[in-house]
């Protein structure tokens, strides 16, 4: 087999559709053809068929919009190494739906802070209301 061959074979293979960059994602087959729409993803069509190469989803994946990502003064809205986090994470970690975060908040039993149009907690409350909030509700359903 000659060289050429080899590195078109090597090349099919790192090809994927757009199902499978859409699984490999974990979003939509809608979400890869806007990406592609948009330009945020390469993509090639042969024929009827478009094909994404692996290379270019895992850039698409590392550059693509995040929650965790954004900014509000220029500052991580959502920087867990100094004990940031947002209402999903939080519920995540605590082990609750969303929506108990969110009701907590404003009911006053979770302390967080607006930044932009996102909600922040710090780690520390976190704690106290696991303590405090969390620990009375296990022990009355026992």
């Amino acid at each position: 087999m000659s060289k050429n061959n080899e590195s078109k074979e090597s090349l099919e293979n790192k090809l994927v559709s757009i199902t499978e960059a859409a699984k490999h994602n974990g979003v939509t087959r809608q979400a890869i053809y806007v990406a592609i729409k948009l330009n945020k993803l390469k993509a090639r069509k042969e024929t009827t068929r478009w094909t994404v190469h692996l290379d270019d989803l895992e850039e698409y994946r590392e550059k693509k919009y995040s929650r965790t990502k954004s900014t509000f003064d220029g500052e991580l809205l959502f920087d867990n190494k100094k004990g940031y986090y947002s209402v999903n994470q939080v519920a995540r970690m605590l082990g609750v739906p969303t929506q108990k975060i969110y009701y907590a908040t404003r009911i006053g039993l979770l302390k967080a802070q607006r930044k932009g149009a996102a909600w922040v907690i710090h780690q520390e409350d976190v704690e106290l209301y696991s303590q405090a909030y969390l620990a009375k509700e296990k022990k009355a359903a026992e």
